[in-house]
Formats: C-alpha cells, structure tokens, sequence
C-alpha cells in the first residue's frame, strides 16, 4: 500500500509497446513536470520506472493517459521500495533481462514535423530523406535486438554528429532518445540526388528504390506505357498494382475516400488501401484490370515524399521482386535481380534488417499484415505456453506465442519455393531472438504437401495438426477474445479435410479444442487439382456435370471442345473432390462468361464481386439436406438465367444475393439445434465485401452476435493465429 504523506519510492514496471515509441522521455519530462525524482530505463522485458515523490497518484494517472501516441500500455506493476533519496530524474542506460522480451513497435509513417523539416530550405534536414523523431520512423524494420537502443539496431553504424548528439540529449526536443536519428551530415544518404530520379519517373521510366522493408518499383501510375511496361518486365499477368498518391487530395481524385478511409490512409500504419475507383476508364487498363477497386497508399517515408515533390501525383508502387519471390532488401541482390525490370536505381546504405513488405487494409480490417502492423502482438486472454504455428502455403505467416501473447509474422507470402522458404526462416530466427522465444510444440496444417507442413515434421520439438477450417475459425475467435463454442463459417479455396479431399464450403461447431462439421456445400470433382484453381472453366464443366449430367445442360463454359469428352470421363470416376466456396464462385463466374481462366489466386471471384449490379434483389434455390448443401439448383438456375441472355452483373449480384442467405439460414438451422448465437466469419471467401456486408444484417436479424477479423487477414494469412491458439489450448490440458 502506497503512503498518503511523505516521501514514497515505488518501482513501475510496464510492459507492451513501451519501447521505439519515445516512452523514456515521455517519463523523463513528465517527471520532471511533476517534481518526480528517480530513473527510467528500458529493459529486455518492457520499462522500468525507479521514482520518489510526495504523492504518486498524479504521476501514476499522468503515464497512463498521456503516454505517447503510438504506445501501448499491456501491463501496469507498482510496488513500493525503501526511500533512496533521488534529487534528479535520469534516463538510466538500458539492461538486457535474460530470458525476458519485450513488444516490438512497427515502423511508423512521417509525422507531420518531420515532413514540415523535409521541406523547410532553411532547416538542416531539408531534403533529407532519413529524417526522423520520437514518432516517427523506422522500428521493426530495423530492430536486431531488445532493449531497443541503436547499438541494436541498423542504425549502430552511423555515429551521430554534435548537433544530432545535442538533440538526442535535450529533454525538450522532440528527437531526445529517438534511436533512429540522422541527418545528412551524419546518417544514412542516397546513391544519387533525389530529383535525378524524379526525372526518370517523369520520363516514363521504371525506378527500384531501397524502401523501409525492402526494394520498390516505381512508375508513373498515369502513363498507359509506363505501366504495361513494368508489368511485362516483372511478368505480373493481370494482378492488380498498387499506387502511391501525393497526398490525400490527389487520392481523392482517383478514388472515393469516406472518413474511414481516410483515417486509414493518414495513419501511422499507412497501409495500402482497398478505394473505390472514381472513373476506371479513364486510368491505364493495365492498374486493375477489369476491377472497380484500387490499391492506394500515401508516402510512409520521407524518402517517398521527396519522390512524389515533382510533377507527377501518382506513382505505381510495387514490390521489389520478380514472380512469387520474397521482396529484395540488399543492393547487390537488388542489382542483379531487379536489372530487367527497372531503368535505376535508387540506393542507400542504411541496412534493412527485418524484411516488410506493405500492409493491404479496408476499413473493416487488414487484408495483409506487414509494414506498420507487424510484430503487433494479439493478446489472447490466456496463458499460451511457448508455440509456433508455421501458417500455410499460400500468403504464409508464422506465429509464436509468449505468455499471453500471439505474435504473427508479417506477411512471408506463398511458401512455395526456396526463396520464400528462406524469408520464412530468416524471420523466424529474427523474431524468436528478438522475443526469446523456444518453441516447445510445433502447430501446422494438416496438409502432408505444405511446405510449411513438411519444415515442419523436420523439426525435434513435438508437433500437433490443424484442420485448415478449424484454424480459420480459431483465428477469429483469439482475436475476438470468444472463448465458448461458436458456428464457424470458413468460405475459401482450398483446405485439406479430414477425409482426404479438399474443403472450403465449410459450417463447423467448434471450440479451441475440437470440431463438429455441421455443414458443407455438395462434393464436386476437382479434376486436375491446381489446374482447376487456375482455369475456372473446369470447375464450371464440374458444377454443370453434377447439375445436368452429361451435356451440361447445354452450356459452354469455355472448355474447349477436344477436351470435353475426358472431362465427361474423369468425372464419372472416384478422384479428388472439393466442397470450396472458392472454387464454386469460379464457376460461376466462368458460367457467367465474367472469367473463365485467372491469372492470379481468386481472380475470377473478384472479378464477378466486380462485376455486380448494384441494387439487384433476386436469388437463387438451393436445399440443405443434412450436413450437405444442395448446390445444384443453384447452378442449373445461374444457367437459366445466362441462356435467356441476363446480364452478367444480375447473374453476380444474384448470386451474391444467395451466399449470404444460405449463410444466415444454415447457421439459423445450426443456431435451433445447437443453442449456439455466436457466429465468427472467417477464410478468404470473407475479403469479398459485397458477400460480407449481405451476410451480416440478415445473421444480426436472426438474433447472431457476430464476429469478424480486422487486425489478422481472414485469409491464409491469419491461418498461424488460429493454428497457435488451436495448439496453445490443446498443451494446456
């Protein structure tokens, strides 16, 4: 018990984001204010606050509500010590705790100050494309060890110059303590003046410049010939690029920004975000190829405020790499891979030590979780012992997990070549030395081929199996804090089931600990596995065979005529079959004539979500009979409809339409036999906003509490999250 009157000493430990986010002099100078006498330090498991005062309380209520903007505060310990007698208030070197971690903040976007300085002609860091504070900046991306102080970092090399030393040392500045900082006297500097390459950007041409977490390339979004040129050099088919935007007013030109948006846009996560476009025909074709939405972020660094200062308003700001590769960080690899594709390159020679690629987000939530979010820990709400989850194969993470925390990788990608195996066990031993973590159980997919499933059994530790779905769903729930049992709807591509063929149409009942199937859309023929996720047209023949039988009920769903006879064949005989939501939206959209081959993961359903009329209220049939979902009167109906010449976008909107009825009423027939109200939605079906935002009101009016993933990807890259918690409650039995 703290004393009313009196000198008191008191010990505060906190633990969280305390640490890159200028807490220590946050401390200092709040101390100070308050007549505060003591020590404040950083150590290997969070900050330690060593202070005397007559009356504590205002301090202790003080470091809680006026803590820095980006902290974040898990933990609050006071304990009460013998009086020293402290007549100043001091920052205390930092000290290593064997065995104990600490959070790790993300790398934070250009404050307003900074870029104030940036492009003040008097001030000493005009132009200067490092430039940094206490709120601002490179962390993660940087950060080779905890305590976080710059010997730890990639910052070690570069000995600050008296006037950056004297703003490091002055309570009253911004940038005291801010371990990243520089100026262009004695920090980190380009390989070529900034306007030179502005000129080449101007010109047409491609630029690979050394970004926060890795190589980008750049070109002018708004030349047609730009544009096709980067996306035959980086050989990118149809997937859609990014873009980077001056700044808010020039986004709003090329999309339509709400407030949300534009919170997302402006935050010191600066994410790539999902917008609306305003007019699509009047952009390159080769942006977003047959979408209505465009990836835009704003500049995260001063590096990339500094390339937008010229003519041009809008960049094409892509990954730095070639075909499913992992983002390239140093410069000689950059300089040999990069060579076909960019015209120059910017360089520079500050270290990147944590490879991060860009966030994707939505209001509604993150879509691909890297820069700004990672290593942004999930609190699970319970002990969670000492796991890894090595994620899945596509748009791979991986998750440890300490104490209560679950801490997700950033995006890996897919885990589907050396290269990107690499990145994963690159990142993985920089994040359990950063967390002094050792894994004592293993958690992967079920799937015997994964890459991730199969580093895995080659691993001593003991190890336990996810299903796919299950882990989905478990994802949502430890992010949600739901620890009863739930309906699960797990809508995506490809899972491996626990009989041997391949889910993704899945309602489970489930806990942490196990799971019911409830229901499932009706098995179909996946014939020639991966090729039938590539070329939608043969999961069209698939759902038309078992809808009319042979013939197909007429139609011609772009299979081409030499193979329909062995189509007709293979699908008589016992093989691999799917229940996928994925892979029945391919079909549909092939039927419909929107896409009948993608060249990227989910291509086509994007392209019909694209593709739907707006207002449209119609549906189609379909029958639950059991645990299996009748999906054969809806395909012959979307036939119907596409022989007597409906639009496709009525046919997408329709379709749409019974999605999200059939989720309502087979959880609203789970819900009456079971008594469970609490649905969570997870998979990658769930990144379709047009689905998700029918689905929703019509579960709410069945009486559902309904949950949703905003901080962790509903898709494969929220996978690990579901597998830790999965296993984390399995070791606790």
């Amino acid at each position: 018990m703290l004393r009313p009157a009196g000198t008191t000493r008191y010990r505060i430990t906190l633990t969280g984001i305390v640490q890159g986010v200028g807490f220590r002099p946050f401390v200092k100078n709040l101390a100070e204010r308050m007549g505060v006498r003591g020590s404040v330090t950083n150590t290997g498991g969070g900050v330690v606050i060593d202070a005397e005062a007559e009356d504590p309380a205002p301090f202790l209520a003080a470091l809680r509500d006026e803590a820095p903007p980006h902290a974040r505060i898990e933990t609050f310990a006071v304990d009460e010590l013998e009086p020293a007698g402290f007549t100043s208030f001091e920052i205390d070197p930092s000290r290593p705790d064997a065995g104990a971690f600490t959070l790790v903040s993300p790398d934070l976007a250009t404050c307003p100050d900074c870029l104030r300085e940036i492009f003040d002609a008097l001030d000493r860091r005009y132009g200067y494309a490092f430039a940094n504070c206490t709120n601002c900046g490179p962390r993660y991306s940087i950060t080779r060890d905890v305590p976080y102080d710059r010997p730890n970092t990639t910052m070690a090399p570069f000995r600050m110059c008296p006037e950056c030393q004297a703003e490091y040392r002055d309570p009253a500045d911004r940038r005291f303590h801010a371990q990243p900082i520089a100026c262009p006297a004695c920090g980190p500097r380009l390989s070529m003046d900034i306007a030179e390459a502005r000129a080449a950007l101007e010109a047409g041409r491609t630029v690979a410049l050394r970004g926060l977490g890795g190589f980008q390339l750049a070109c002018d979004a708004l030349s047609a010939g730009a544009v096709a040129r980067l996306r035959e050099r980086k050989r990118r088919s149809r997937k859609p690029f990014a873009v980077m935007a001056r700044d808010i007013e020039a986004a709003e030109r090329l999309c339509l920004v709400g407030s949300e948006e534009r919170a997302l846009l402006t935050s010191a996560a600066a994410p790539i975000v999902l917008l609306r476009m305003r007019h699509p025909e009047a952009l390159p074709p080769d942006l977003a190829p047959g979408l209505r939405e465009l990836g835009v972020m704003l500049p995260s660094t001063p590096l990339h405020h500094l390339l937008l200062a010229g003519r041009l308003d809008c960049l094409v700001m892509t990954s730095g790499n070639l075909a499913e590769e992992p983002i390239v960080t140093d410069n000689a690899a950059a300089l040999e891979k990069l060579a076909p594709v960019a015209d120059l390159f910017l360089l520079h020679d500050r270290d990147i030590f944590m490879r991060v690629d860009d966030s994707v987000a939505r209001p509604s939530g993150v879509l691909r979780r890297a820069r700004g979010y990672a290593p942004d820990p999930i609190d699970l709400g319970f002990e969670a012992g000492d796991v890894l989850a090595c994620g899945g194969e596509l748009k791979n993470t991986f998750c440890l997990t300490r104490g209560r925390y679950a801490i997700p990788s950033q995006h890996i990608g897919d885990l589907e070549n050396f290269e990107t195996l690499e990145f994963f066990e690159e990142t993985l031993r920089n994040l359990k030395n950063v967390y002094r973590a050792e894994p004592k159980l293993i958690a992967h997919d079920l799937h015997p081929d994964y890459l991730s499933t199969r580093w895995a059994m080659r691993q001593p530790e003991p190890k336990i199996a996810v299903q796919h779905h299950h882990a989905h769903v478990a994802s949502c729930m430890a992010e949600n804090h739901v620890r009863e049992r739930v309906i699960g709807v797990a809508f995506d591509g490809t899972g491996y089931g626990t009989d041997g063929q391949i889910w993704g149409g899945e309602f489970l009942v489930c806990g942490y600990g196990e799971f019911e199937r409830a229901a499932h859309l009706r098995y179909v023929p996946l014939v020639g596995g991966d090729r039938a996720i590539r070329e939608a047209s043969r999961m069209a023949a698939a759902h038309l065979h078992d809808a009319f039988g042979p013939g197909w009920g007429g139609m011609d769903p772009g299979v081409p005529a030499a193979r329909r006879a062995i189509f007709e064949q293979l699908f008589t005989r016992p093989g691999l079959r799917t229940s996928s939501c994925g892979r029945l939206f391919d079909a549909v959209s092939a039927i419909a004539g929107v896409c009948r081959e993608s060249s990227y993961e989910g291509e086509a359903a994007m392209l019909l979500e694209a593709a739907c009329t707006q207002g449209e209220e119609g549906g189609y049939p379909f029958t639950l009979d059991g645990p299996e979902i009748d999906t054969r009167p809806l395909v012959r109906a979307v036939a119907e409809d596409v022989r007597a010449g409906v639009a496709a976008g009525t046919v997408a909107a329709r379709f749409h339409n019974t999605m999200a009825r059939m989720i309502a009423e087979v959880c609203g027939a789970i819900g009456e036999r079971t008594g469970i109200r609490k649905v969570c939605l997870s998979g990658g079906t769930f990144q379709n906003i047009t689905l998700a935002a029918l689905a929703l009101p019509l579960l709410e009016r069945r009486g559902f509490e309904v949950f949703r993933q905003r901080r962790v990807p509903p898709n494969d890259g929220g996978l690990s999250l579901g597998q830790a918690a999965v296993a984390a409650y399995a070791s606790t039995l």
